[in-house]
Order: structure tokens, then C-alpha cells, then sequence
């Protein structure tokens, strides 16, 4: 069981947020059934944490066994495009003029829901909406 790993976990690890240890109990526990994988947007994302440099980032994830999928082919931004459509509309439906969410939480769902198996994240229900048949956990 692949399990794909949003920023926000990772952030909670490398600022000791209260949920940290249980973050690095899931994690080893994911990683143990079957591996860690991150998307390209993730790295980017984690190259922006005031404690990270590129190789602080790159030792973390050769530590920690989590691989990085930088590539996202046309299948994962077709799903993150019609799914951040979706979202858009709804917006526009509820009188919000402009979406809250950015483009690059969707494609981390959408490579998540084609390339894993689950993704661990801090706001699952951010991606149950979106993506309803995407499995969050462990």
C-alpha cells in the first residue's frame, strides 16, 4: 500500500507541531506497509519551509525512505484541472467570486488518487470533497 504524503505532515515534522509524533508514528507505520511517495509540488512546497535547504529536504527524504515522483504526466493534470473546475464552480455557486484553494493542492490529490494508494495529509477533508474516492489514512 503506496502511501502519498501531503506538506503538511512533513512541516508538522520539522516544526514540532503538537500532532508530530503521532505524524511520525503514521509515517513509519505507511512506510513499513508498502512506501512513502511525494509529488513534485510537495518538494517545491518543502523547499520553502524556513528550516529547509535542497539538501536538508533531500536528507530528510533519503532518511526517511520517501520518494519523490517529479513526474506528473498529462493523466494527473487532466484530474487536477477537472477537479479544481469543479471546485471553481462550486465556489462560484455558493457567491464566492474566487477559489480559496490553490491549483497545486489539487494536483498533490490528483497524483495522489492516480499514483497512491492513500494519501496522509493534516486537512482530509480539503481532498474528500474533491476527491471523494481518494482513500486518506493511515
Amino acid at each position: 500500500m503506496r502511501t502519498a504524503v501531503d506538506t503538511n505532515v512533513i512541516s508538522a515534522l520539522w516544526s514540532r507541531e503538537p500532532l508530530s509524533g503521532e505524524m511520525a508514528r503514521r509515517l513509519g507505520e505507511a512506510e513499513m506497509e508498502g512506501g512513502l511517495v511525494i509529488s513534485a509540488p510537495v518538494y517545491a512546497e518543502l523547499l520553502a519551509h524556513p528550516k529547509a535547504t535542497a539538501g536538508f529536504v533531500d536528507g530528510f527524504l533519503a532518511d526517511t525512505n520517501v520518494v519523490v515522483d517529479f513526474d506528473l504526466d498529462e493523466a494527473v493534470w487532466r484530474e487536477a484541472g477537472g477537479c479544481f473546475a469543479q471546485y471553481a464552480e462550486r465556489r462560484r455557486r455558493s457567491g464566492s467570486s474566487h477559489p480559496k484553494r490553490l491549483l497545486v493542492d489539487f494536483l498533490i490529490g490528483a497524483h495522489a488518487y492516480l499514483r497512491a494508494d492513500r494519501l496522509l495529509t493534516l486537512d482530509g477533508s480539503r481532498y474528500s470533497q474533491s476527491f471523494p474516492q481518494l482513500r486518506l489514512g493511515p
